[in-house]
């Protein structure tokens, strides 16, 4: 594994004053704007034909590293793992099935999306035309309703649930984190 280099996104937002909580929301908003874009290109590919793989690609790249591995990864690792191990079964069911199974069909839709642009490069034909649309419309219809869920349900659940001095610990080990791929 190797370190993720941001450097290489664009209008990322500066969480270095933020708590933990603020910094994933803010993060969120990033990562919505990329989803926007996923879904202006699936509509030009479906209504103009207009393709370009490198920008599929682009979005790829984005997803994964940093939609993935600096929030995805950094949440799983530090917010999601301290609610997990301290707040008992109400955490266990709103994290372990619900918000980790959204981040592994969010991951399955980015790799199902990557092999369909791939594939489409090899034979432009309407069924991997099809796949490509349908999955970034899958990726982009799934993290809008996730970002909802973790906004108006899971942040707020947090910030009652746990006490200022371990919401500053959280922001601190956040701030440490250093995305992997």
């Amino acid at each position: 594994m190797a370190a993720v280099d941001l450097s290489q996104f664009t209008d990322l937002p500066d969480t270095s004053a933020m708590g933990i909580v603020d910094a994933m929301v803010a993060e969120h908003e990033r990562i919505l704007q990329e989803a926007d874009r996923l879904e202006q290109m699936s509509l030009a590919f479906m209504v103009e034909g207009s393709f370009d793989a490198e920008e599929y690609r682009q979005v790829i790249r984005f997803v994964r590293e940093y939609s993935d591995a600096a929030h995805h990864c950094k949440e799983e690792d530090v917010l999601y793992d301290y609610m997990l191990k301290h707040l008992g079964r109400v955490a266990e069911n709103l994290i372990q099935h619900g918000m980790l199974v959204e981040h592994d069909l969010g991951r399955n839709a980015v790799r199902n999306l990557d092999a369909a642009v791939s594939a489409f490069e090899q034979n432009p034909e309407a069924d991997s035309k099809l796949e490509i649309i349908s999955w970034g419309m899958e990726y982009v219809h799934l993290i809008r309703r996730h970002v909802e869920k973790e906004n108006t349900v899971v942040y707020p659940f947090a910030r009652r649930a746990l006490g200022d001095d371990v919401l500053d610990e959280l922001t601190l080990q956040a701030r440490e984190y250093v995305p992997q791929v």
